[in-house]
C-alpha cells in the first residue's frame, strides 16, 4: 500500500510534469545526504526550496538547534496544502523560486546558513538557474552551504552548464557518487563557500 505523502506526489507529477520532473520521492538515503549541509544544533535559518510533500522535512528537522528557523518554499497548491496539514512545525511558503530574493526579504531574511533543494535543476533554463543560483550565493552566510539533487535522467550537457554555473558561484562543489538506489538513481552536488562572501570582506 502506497504512502500517502507518494500517492499525492504521484498524482502532482503527471499533472505538473514540468515542475516537478519525476514520478518519485527523494529516497531516505539520499534524503539524508541532502539534510547534512545543515550544521546540527544550529540556531541560524535553513530554506528548503521545493518541499514538495515534506520528505526532507524529518531529516532536517532532526539537525536542527531549538530557535532555528526552517522555511520550506513550494509553488504547487495541493502539495502546500499537504504539507501544512502533515507538518504543521514548518514554516510553509507557496512561492515561485524565480521570486526567492522578494521572498526572503518579505520573511525577514537577510542571510541563510543553509539551502536544500530536491529542485530539478539540471532541466531549468540556463538564465533561470544563474538568476536563483546567484541570490544563493548573494544570501548564504560565509561558511554556509547548498545541497541539490541531479537525477541519472538529467542531460549530461545541461549537468555540465550547471556544474560550471556552480563552479563560478562557489569554492568547492563536490559531486557525490550516483545512489543507485534511489527512484530514479541520483547524486548530490554539495556547494560551500560562495565567492561574493570574500568579495564583501575584501570591500569592507
Amino acid at each position: 500500500m502506497a504512502r500517502p505523502d507518494h500517492t499525492v506526489f504521484l498524482r502532482r507529477s503527471f499533472s505538473k510534469m514540468d515542475q516537478l520532473a519525476t514520478p518519485f520521492i527523494t529516497g531516505r538515503r539520499l534524503s539524508r545526504a541532502l539534510a547534512q549541509v545543515v550544521p546540527r544544533g544550529t540556531d541560524g535559518v535553513v530554506v528548503e526550496l521545493g518541499a514538495g510533500t515534506g520528505v526532507l522535512a524529518e531529516p532536517i528537522r532532526a539537525r536542527l538547534g531549538p530557535d532555528t528557523r526552517y522555511v520550506a518554499l513550494e509553488i504547487d497548491e495541493e502539495l502546500v496544502a499537504h504539507l501544512r496539514a502533515h507538518k504543521p512545525w514548518l514554516e510553509v511558503v507557496q512561492a515561485d523560486v524565480t521570486d526567492l530574493d522578494r521572498i526572503l526579504d518579505d520573511l525577514g531574511i537577510d542571510r541563510v546558513d543553509a539551502f536544500v533543494s530536491t529542485l530539478p535543476w539540471a532541466v531549468f533554463p540556463q538564465a533561470m538557474r544563474l538568476h536563483v543560483m546567484s541570490v544563493i550565493a548573494q544570501r548564504l552566510v560565509p561558511d554556509g552551504a547548498l545541497s541539490m539533487i541531479v537525477t541519472w535522467m538529467a542531460l549530461p550537457n545541461r549537468v555540465r552548464d550547471l556544474r560550471t554555473l556552480l563552479d563560478g558561484l562557489f569554492d568547492e562543489v563536490v559531486e557525490t557518487a550516483t545512489e543507485w538506489r534511489n527512484p530514479p538513481p541520483a547524486r548530490l552536488f554539495l556547494c560551500r563557500r560562495p565567492h561574493h562572501n570574500s568579495l564583501d570582506e575584501e570591500d569592507t
